[in-house]
């Protein structure tokens, strides 16, 4: 029975809504104050107290609610800082004439008044009961401005975030885009030199290409794939681009193999692989050499391409391979995770790709 009655209340208070649960609470915080102070600083007893407080509590519930349609009719909450301020005092003011008025009706209509004031007329005696109900009026109209206000801050807190999570997501998806196409473009050209010299070789060739496009499709619903993953579409890429190059292409791997497990930007090692072989391998006359090595080091996961060749300018430095990995970084990882290219030698390009490893 204890449980069904808890329920039971916990299903009234999901049904109330925030603003009348505040309401009654506040309103009852005023009869107990009120009832507190006539306990015990009274000098005299007063029969028409509680039927008296009773009612101005009901009455001023009813007035601010009104006065809260006014301010939501208004969109008072919703104006410049300037105008809030404003609107707040005008109505806090107009409202206090209004509840003064109220109750100095009610009081007189069924003989509650003190005997002090008996002689005052009704407008005279809701002027100077005004002063103290404009702090009322005040205080309530402050805190439903400040919970408006921090409601509002807070919702465009979760706006921002929402927006830059979203933009983050089409950013990602337009360089994923941008990223498949490259890829295809390059790979079709290699198969497309063999189909004439050697159609045995070009079957194989496009055998692996369907692999890679698998895995590259499967790239686009993922933030993150395992390096060996990875790795093994890079090896497919460069088994196609060995049959264009011949012995002009030379690959090393360095790898060790607990790096394999690592979580990478999918189709990044292929960009970085690509742009290699495009700004390097292919400009060398005799061709050269592609080396890539994984390691950990300093609790950072740390991916090396070195390819045979010259950092040429802008060819090099801001190309497609070299912007999407940037950006890519930069989206997954914020300021955590860095890509540098550099020339380390006369004859040697190096990308490298550190991610700390508390990334996924």
């Amino acid at each position: 029975m204890g449980l069904n009655c808890c329920l039971h209340l916990y299903n009234m208070r999901s049904k109330i809504s925030t603003y009348w649960l505040c309401q009654l609470a506040g309103w009852s915080a005023y009869i107990l104050v009120w009832t507190f102070f006539y306990f015990s600083i009274r000098t005299k007893s007063n029969p028409n107290f509680f039927p008296n407080l009773f009612t101005e509590a009901l009455c001023g519930l009813i007035t601010t609610h009104i006065m809260r349609l006014v301010i939501s009719w208004g969109g008072f909450v919703n104006k410049t800082l300037l105008k809030q301020i404003l609107s707040l005092v005008f109505i806090s003011f107009l409202f206090a004439f209004i509840f003064a008025f109220e109750m100095i009706c009610v009081e007189r209509h069924f003989g509650w008044e003190n005997e002090a004031v008996k002689g005052y007329s009704i407008i005279n005696l809701t002027i100077r009961s005004s002063v103290f109900t404009f702090l009322y009026m005040l205080i309530w109209n402050l805190i439903y401005y400040a919970y408006h206000y921090i409601q509002r801050s807070r919702k465009e807190q979760i706006d921002r975030i929402r927006l830059e999570s979203l933009v983050k997501e089409l950013e990602l998806k337009t360089i994923k885009s941008h990223i498949n196409p490259h890829f295809i473009f390059n790979a079709l050209n290699s198969i497309r030199a063999l189909v004439d010299e050697n159609p045995v070789r070009a079957r194989t060739a496009i055998t692996e290409l369907s692999n890679i496009l698998r895995s590259s499709m499967q790239a686009e619903k993922l933030e993150t794939a395992p390096f060996e993953r990875e790795l093994n579409i890079v090896k497919d890429y460069l088994a196609l681009e060995h049959i264009r190059f011949e012995d002009r292409l030379r690959v090393e791997y360095i790898i060790n193999d607990q790096t394999l497990d690592t979580h990478v930007p999918p189709m990044m090692l292929q960009t970085l692989v690509e742009n290699a072989i495009k700004h390097g391998i292919s400009k060398m006359k005799d061709g050269g050499l592609i080396k890539i090595i994984a390691e950990f080091k300093n609790n950072n996961f740390e991916l090396t391409i070195e390819n045979t060749g010259e950092l040429n300018g802008i060819a090099s430095s801001d190309g497609f391979g070299v912007a999407s990995t940037h950006n890519r970084l930069s989206i997954l990882y914020g300021n955590n995770a860095t890509f540098e290219l550099k020339q380390i030698n006369d004859a040697t390009v190096q990308a490298k790709v550190i991610i700390p490893l508390n990334n996924k």
